[in-house]
């Protein structure tokens, strides 16, 4: 079931589409710890909300089973804190894979702890990874800490010299978004396959630092143009929508797609702008998958405002714009919709 029209348009040698919602794939972000070796200045692990704990593999098997057997064609993505801090991630992959899910992804920043490229095999990994949010040691270091650019990208190239395919995310803020138009070289460098421009989302860290989110003209300047210089490359670029026009229909993923982001202490959300707050749609009690007790975000999707996304208005207002009028110039798209370009 799709739940919005796909928009194409060519760029350059390229194609340029809205990635529709769909009902035909389900995807698992799981967070099977929260501990880390860095302390990123947006991280948006909210400890008090998600939990300390690092998941016993037992537990881990036990959620993947809830979710594999929930859609038929779902993918995992095992994040953390860092994910490879846990000594039974590779367990982990091959048990989601004995299970059956369509695609295993690492998300990482870099250090791969406990020879993670050794005990696991391009087969039982469609994709590691990486997050970088600079093109410069400088910048990015300034952001995740002394010595993670050279760590994140001596990752890369060790991933990619074994064989797996690798991606990269760049959470775009005012602390590195002009050094945006610097990455295509950087990607093509590393040998990337896949590029990830993320909005900073003003949960966690971030909260405490809402101004360094973009406006939408700072948006709309700099990242879809980048994002067309990486496809240029051969590199498939996806960002998010973020802004709509007023004209535009809004759609909620919370209503129509799969999303499901699970946290250590049980909690299942299906937006991740709600992390911050005990909003969770369902949970994870005893190894049974539950609907939550109103009201949690399933109610809030309900509802239809001119600003496009609720949660957004709720938690993130100051990215919205009024006339005199106090008519929204714009909408704020789901966080899930996203861009992307790919030759």
């Amino acid at each position: 079931m799709n739940a919005c029209p796909k928009i194409v348009l060519n760029v350059g040698k390229g194609m340029k589409k809205t990635v529709s919602f769909s009902k035909n794939t389900a995807n698992m972000f799981f967070h099977i710890l929260t501990a880390c070796n860095l302390r990123c200045r947006h991280c948006y692990i909210n400890p008090e909300q998600h939990g300390q704990d690092t998941l016993p593999i037992t537990t881990i098997e036990a959620w993947l089973e809830c979710f594999a057997g929930k859609h038929p064609n779902t993918n995992v993505i095992f994040l953390g804190g860092e994910p490879t801090l846990h000594p039974d991630l590779p367990q982990a992959i091959r048990t989601a894979k004995k299970l059956g899910f369509s695609s295993v992804t690492v998300d990482t920043n870099g250090y791969l702890f406990h020879d993670i490229l050794e005990k696991v095999t391009p087969d039982e990994v469609d994709f590691f990874s990486f997050s970088l949010d600079g093109a410069s040691r400088k910048t990015n270091d300034a952001i995740r800490g002394d010595g993670c650019f050279d760590a994140c990208t001596s990752g890369i190239r060790n991933a990619k010299q074994k064989g797996f395919h690798t991606s990269l995310i760049y959470t775009v803020s005012r602390l590195n978004a002009h050094e945006l138009f610097h990455i295509p070289k950087l990607l093509k460098d590393l040998g990337i396959n896949r590029f990830f421009i993320q909005v900073i989302g003003i949960r966690g860290k971030s909260a405490q630092h809402a101004d360094i989110q973009l406006s939408r003209k700072e948006w709309l300047d700099i990242v879809p143009k980048t994002a067309e210089n990486v496809a240029e490359l051969g590199i498939t670029v996806t960002y998010p929508k973020v802004f709509l026009d007023p004209e535009e229909p809004f759609e909620c993923a919370g209503r129509v797609a799969d999303n499901y982001f699970i946290f250590p202490n049980g909690r299942v959300y299906r937006c991740p702008l709600c992390e911050d707050f005990p909003l969770h749609g369902m949970r994870l009690e005893n190894n049974r998958l539950l609907e939550s007790r109103k009201i949690s975000e399933n109610e809030l999707f309900l509802l239809d405002i001119s600003e496009g996304c609720v949660m957004n208005r709720l938690i993130q207002p100051q990215n919205l714009s009024y006339s005199q009028d106090r008519t929204a110039e714009y909408k704020i798209a789901c966080c899930m919709l996203k861009e992307e370009i790919s030759n």
